[in-house]
């Protein structure tokens, strides 16, 4: 794993090339320790999820299992829900870039970011069951839906980009040449952004998606009541203002 920091910006790397990136402990254990480091950065305003290689993630590391007991699967296992719960709760928006194949345990890390932006080499796996195992059980029905979920855990096929896209576990799909270029576009957009606004924004979209509405109005009204007292949202208007006067629509008129 690798952390490297530029200005508001974290790059957060998966540096184990050689396995194609297959999880295993010693990742897990970096995962956390590198997104509470981001979590203690008050400079930073997002992050970007990446992966060295070919590969973005062949899914868990089988061979370190060899040998082992019930016991330390079991504590593996917690590791690695430790790791993905600590993405996901990252105050900053954080985006995960897939270049290439990924399986398994690598969507349940690219699933606990915010949102998928890929190449058109990508390809996703969920093949657990079809190795003896449970994963993906949980994270892909939320993004996909129940009954597609099922299918792809179900069969274990290889679901290539465009279907991913299709379907909104990607959010944004791009020519392998260009993805890089693509994620830093959105990161600047991100970045360029009151950094309160954008932080109570994915709060609120967060903690709305696990309510009802009329909760999750309370919950945006109480972000509201912060940004108003800790910011400077008069300068967020006159910014607005500027921008409409300029027309970045291009001139056109509804």
């Amino acid at each position: 794993m690798r952390l490297e920091i530029d200005g508001a910006r974290a790059d957060v790397v998966l540096a184990r090339p050689e396995a194609r990136n297959a999880l295993n402990l010693p990742m897990c254990e970096d995962l956390i320790a590198v997104f509470e480091a981001i979590a203690a950065n008050d400079d930073l305003r997002v992050v970007v999820l990446s992966a060295e290689g070919p590969s973005f993630c062949a899914g868990a590391d089988m061979k370190e299992r060899k040998g082992r007991d019930e016991a330390w699967v079991k504590m593996r296992r917690r590791a690695s829900f430790r790791a993905y719960e600590t993405i996901g709760q990252c105050a900053l928006p954080v985006i995960a870039q897939v270049q290439g194949p990924l399986v398994g345990s690598g969507g349940e890390i690219a699933m606990s970011c915010d949102f998928i932006v890929a190449s058109t080499a990508a390809t996703f796996r969920f093949p657990e069951p079809q190795w003896g195992t449970v994963g993906a059980t949980q994270r892909l029905q939320r993004v996909i839906g129940l009954a597609r979920a099922k299918e792809l855990l179900y069969t274990g096929r290889v679901m290539d980009a465009q279907e991913a896209h299709r379907i909104g576990l990607v959010t944004q799909l791009t020519d392998p040449e260009e993805l890089s270029g693509q994620v830093d576009g959105i990161a600047e957009q991100i970045v360029a952004a009151p950094s309160l606004a954008m932080k109570l924004t994915k709060h609120c979209v967060d903690a709305g998606a696990r309510t009802d509405l009329a909760a999750g109005i309370a919950i945006e009204l109480a972000a509201i009541d912060r940004l108003l007292s800790q910011s400077d949202w008069r300068a967020g208007i006159e910014r607005f203002g500027n921008q409409v006067g300029g027309r970045p629509d291009g001139g056109k008129k509804s």
